[in-house]
């Protein structure tokens, strides 16, 4: 759980060269660079299966601190009942509210036999006995949750882990527990810093997995704060992006589903085992309409997301159970290849289409999200999901039959506020630029800047994973594993973001030896970098940062994906992320208005000209963008100014 909002809380959650051909075909030819790179290039295409995003029930949207033994147990046996462990789903996680917050004198947690006979090591046998895997919680501060917002029990003092990180998750593992979530209360009431604390966390994590042998997955629940998708790869399986999906005591919506959906989309952090989540489901509780429970489990399944279903189980209807339980649907979201779906189209407002990179060559998911208020006709284009116009089998996953086999496109209706979800398999994967290597490949070449899924060919003969470190030009560094493959090369999958030329330098740091990599295009994310005249830098939004009214600065290019922005000509908006705007805050019309992102809302403050002098207008104000004080230094923050032709208001858009 997170807190709701409240203003006592501390500040909120911040070689070889390459093989591409350079032709001039003639004097007044553009330069092209070359696709694939020659056939000899030692890569395969075998892929390893990657750990799958983690499925299971969590305790806290139903009862909240209110659990016990009783509870608990017949929510497992509802659990068995409905068929849920045959879908795939696996995890009982008790959340908050199982322990008061007391120690005995060696400083072990002690809970009361009252509530949980036997301890808890008996709720978790019993959990076991069914096959199952189960989960606790806890706080990363000395006070957790129970004790900043109580709810339906005393304020519990002492709740939280801090001080005894490694006392905790080893008591946790010899209880018998498989998974532990760390929430953030006190770490966020004592101004912790997240990256250092659950670092230790996961230290701790390790070391009592070593000690029991009994492997404990960490969810981070730090709720989106300081971006987490920057740092927590390699920490845990699975990490916050978002506050609640809701708050104790509200209801469910579906706009609290489309939310923390889209600020769940971090596509270069997710990968090999490490998954971005946007919080327990909320499918099957009151407030939502079968039809959006439905669109919660496409969203769920399209971004790879953990499934952790938060309703009373023992209230579960049919049509409940037949929408958690959707082969086809959750096939999508534990997809062994583990890469998260991204934005390949918006051609209207709020008419948008998402494509993620299955197992296999020419296969992708697609959900069509129609978040206007009238039926649409909707397209999925072969093009933007990196395919050729070639023939392909598209399959509606909820009527679970094939629709068409067809190429280039394949257009459906949509309801309004609704979504489809569709595989196209069988396509045919556009070019793709292979590279020779062992850890380093240099001149890596983009047709245009962008996402990027880049397969990594490597052997691991040992029985465990190798974890790797990987930087792409520059940009942030994210932890990459490697799992065994036997004797026998195979290969594992990442998303990167690139910059537009043949200067990308894709590095990977304490791999296995590689044999190659192949680079292939998202042309649905293609987008440019929008480079200052006078500083040579980019329009860039600092360490990733997704919220609304983070300022607009300069900073070195390098091709990340807070660098790259998309300009929908026809709505003159420059769209970073896939769903932030390019904003002047708060309609703001005079000089030194700061320019910021911000949900794309349709706004004027949110259009832009491009000059033929490269100057960029706002719409609303008529004035430039501009870097403050014609400085040039990274960091420089971007603003409007009355349009004067100086160098720090001209910007090359490619």
């Amino acid at each position: 759980m997170n807190p709701p909002p409240r203003v006592s809380l501390v500040r909120r959650c911040r070689t070889l060269v390459t093989r591409a051909l350079v032709l001039v075909l003639a004097a007044t030819a553009a330069l092209l660079f070359a696709g694939p790179a020659p056939a000899q290039a030692a890569t395969t295409a075998r892929q390893i299966p990657v750990p799958a995003a983690p499925m299971g029930w969590a305790s806290w949207n139903a009862f909240a601190a209110k659990v016990d033994f009783n509870v608990i147990k017949k929510q497992v046996d509802a659990f068995v009942a409905a068929g849920m462990p045959q879908a795939g789903y696996e995890y009982i996680n008790i959340d908050e509210g199982w322990w008061q917050g007391t120690r005995d004198g060696a400083g072990n947690i002690t809970v009361d036999e009252a509530e949980w006979p036997g301890g808890m090591k008996a709720i978790a046998d019993y959990i076991h006995s069914k096959g199952l895997k189960a989960g606790i919680y806890t706080d990363a501060g000395k006070d957790g949750c129970g004790y900043y917002f109580p709810t339906g029990r005393p304020a519990a003092p002492g709740s939280g882990s801090e001080g005894h990180y490694g006392q905790d998750m080893l008591q946790f593992s010899r209880w018998g527990f498989d998974f532990v979530k760390v929430d953030w209360c006190g770490g966020d009431a004592e101004g912790l810093d997240p990256k250092a604390t659950y670092q230790a966390i996961s230290d701790a994590v390790a070391t009592a997995t070593a000690t029991t042998g009994r492997p404990l997955a960490l969810s981070l629940c730090n709720w989106g704060y300081d971006n987490p998708w920057n740092w927590a790869p390699g920490m845990g399986p699975m990490w916050r992006t978002n506050t609640d999906i809701f708050f104790h005591g509200g209801t469910p919506s579906y706009s609290n589903v489309l939310t923390a959906f889209d600020r769940n989309i971090h596509p270069t952090a997710q990968h090999t085992g490490s998954y971005n989540d946007p919080d327990m489901m909320v499918v099957g509780m009151t407030g939502l309409t079968a039809a959006q429970n439905r669109s919660h489990m496409n969203l769920w399944a399209i971004s790879g997301a953990p499934m952790l279903a938060g309703l009373d189980l023992t209230t579960l209807t049919g049509e409940t159970t037949s929408i958690l339980t959707n082969p086809e649907v959750i096939a999508v979201d534990q997809d062994p290849r583990g890469l998260q779906g991204i934005e390949v189209a918006e051609d209207t407002t709020g008419l948008q289409v998402y494509g993620k990179v299955l197992t296999g060559s020419g296969n992708r998911a697609v959900v069509l999200l129609n978040r206007t208020s009238t039926t649409q006709n909707m397209t999925v284009r072969w093009s933007d999901l990196g395919l050729t116009n070639a023939s392909a089998t598209v399959r509606d996953l909820w009527a679970r039959q094939n629709v068409a086999t067809t190429g280039t496109s394949y257009t459906t209706s949509v309801p309004a506020g609704g979504s489809v979800m569709l595989t196209v398999t069988g396509g045919t994967e556009q070019s793709a630029s292979t590279y020779n290597g062992t850890s380093s490949f240099s001149g890596v070449v983009a047709g245009s800047a962008g996402l990027k899924t880049v397969e990594v060919s490597y052997t691991n003969t040992a029985s465990t994973a190798r974890t790797a470190t990987l930087t792409v030009n520059g940009q942030t560094p994210t932890k990459v594993s490697f799992p065994p493959t036997g004797s026998s090369a195979g290969n594992v999958s990442v998303n990167v973001s690139l910059a537009k030329g043949n200067a990308n330098t894709i590095a990977f740091s304490g791999a296995p030896t590689l044999e190659g990599i192949v680079v292939r295009p998202l042309p649905g994310r293609n987008g440019t970098l929008i480079t200052g005249t006078g500083s040579g830098r980019c329009v860039d939004i600092d360490d990733n940062t997704i919220a609304n009214g983070t300022d607009a600065q300069l900073w070195d290019c390098n091709g990340g994906q807070n660098q790259v922005w998309q300009y929908h000509s026809t709505r003159k908006e420059l769209v970073v992320y896939g769903n932030k705007c390019l904003d002047a805050y708060n309609l703001g019309t005079t000089n030194g208005t700061r320019v910021v992102i911000w949900d794309c809302n349709g706004q004027n403050n949110q259009k832009w000209n491009l000059g033929s002098d490269g100057t960029l207008t706002n719409v609303n104000a008529g004035l430039c963008l501009d870097a403050y004080g014609a400085a040039t230094a990274g960091g420089t923050k971007l603003v409007l100014w009355t349009c004067n032709g100086q160098d720090n208001q001209k910007w090359t858009v490619s």
